[in-house]
């Protein structure tokens, strides 16, 4: 960790578009800090923390409210499993919804559809579209992966959020707020004892109740693929904003792309398709309170998506050539052993800086649980495009 205008900072390099973002948000609020996989995210980085004593962010939260990633311990047999993974992800493919804007094939009910919050005017036309998407996976960096741990025993981990329902509930709020759109723009902080305020937190929670069904869904439906029984469960929004006592004070920690992570709590923690993920527990340490006990959320990308893909014209011709080729991610994850389905050259783990490197950026505040070593992984195909901006 280094302190840098005052803000605590983890990562080598630091990126100097998040640092910019970072110091724009301490202008507003009460305590700041960057985690070490952070990279530029819109008007607040992805991997910062910002609290508030009596104000909430929605920019901060950002567009997929309550991302987060899910991992559950299966009773599979590791052996089985590898000896039949092809048909497994194959099952996993045409089971699970991926991609934009995809309905579940599978009619879910929760009882979340019946919470007195979908009376709200920001969410109260949307229970359609998030009934017929609960369960669904989206695109981008979200997925549905299966890991070996170092017991060779059998993990499912995902990684997506609140899909179409809270994308439109922060668009909502972020226009009724009078935010300004684009990246480099300043954080909309709204007070929470205003009537605006108090409605965001209602839908927050409400996308938050509907990202864990989600995840829960996925988990089990894979679960239930391999024909096994689910035994233990770590399961974390990164996305997301909660009311917490840190020094005596009161606040509301808004987390993008961070992992709460105060001592003795589990976490999932993701790296790239073709690299190691851990289950982590946060630890005492001076450098936990100025974290807001907080701590990475993935590995944090090294390029761009557009500087990795390159890009194509409508008829689609080169108009510049790419860093990262299918055939470079393919045989990365061929040398991993990882049955892949889906993905773009723009979630290749060239992509992505190495998890081990960034985990021990935070070393003194967390310690690795398990190491979880992916054997099979779906994403969305290459050619979706990811609206969902954070």
């Amino acid at each position: 960790m280094q302190w840098i205008d005052g803000i605590p900072v983890w990562g080598d390099p630091v990126d100097e578009s998040s640092l910019r973002q970072i110091r724009n948000c301490a202008r507003t609020a009460d305590q700041v800090a960057l985690m070490a996989d952070h990279h530029k995210g819109y008007a607040v980085p992805i991997g910062g923390v910002v609290a508030y004593e009596d104000c909430i962010s929605p920019s901060g939260v950002g567009y997929d409210i309550a991302c987060g990633n899910k991992a559950v311990l299966t009773d599979a047999d590791a052996g089985e499993v590898r000896r039949r993974i092809k048909t497994i992800m194959d099952d996993v493919w045409s089971s699970i919804s991926f991609g934009i804007g995809m309905k579940n094939q599978e009619k879910v009910d929760h009882e979340l559809f019946y919470e007195d919050a979908w009376k709200m005017e920001a969410v109260r036309d949307l229970k359609k579209l998030a009934r017929e998407q609960l369960g669904t996976v989206g695109s981008g960096n979200h997925y549905v992966d299966l890991f070996v741990d170092e017991k060779d025993r059998v993990w499912i981990g995902v990684h997506f959020g609140s899909r179409g329902l809270g994308h439109k509930t922060a668009t909502w709020f972020l226009r009724a707020a009078g935010a300004k759109d684009g990246m480099d723009v300043d954080p909309c902080v709204i007070p929470v004892k205003s009537n605006l305020g108090a409605e965001y937190l209602e839908c927050m929670k409400l996308a938050g109740m509907y990202a864990y069904g989600g995840r829960d869904w996925v988990c089990n439906r894979v679960a239930k693929i391999l024909g096994a029984r689910i035994l233990e469960e770590v399961h974390n929004h990164h996305n997301f904003a909660w009311r917490e006592r840190h020094q005596g004070r009161d606040l509301w920690v808004v987390r993008k792309g961070a992992t709460p992570a105060f001592p003795g709590q589990k976490g999932f923690v993701g790296g790239s398709m073709g690299d190691i993920s851990v289950i982590l527990e946060g630890v005492e340490s001076k450098e936990s309170a100025h974290s807001l006990y907080s701590t990475i959320h993935g590995a944090g990308r090294v390029m761009g998506r557009m500087e990795a893909k390159g890009k194509l014209d409508r008829k689609g011709r080169v108009l510049r050539q790419g860093k990262v080729t299918i055939k470079m991610m393919h045989d990365w994850v061929r040398r991993e052993g990882v049955e892949l389905r889906g993905a773009g050259a723009d979630e290749s783990p060239h992509c992505y800086k190495r998890l081990p490197k960034v985990l021990e950026e935070h070393s003194p505040s967390v310690k690795v649980l398990h190491t979880l070593k992916p054997i099979g992984v779906a994403m969305a195909g290459a050619d979706e495009f990811d609206p969902y901006k954070d």
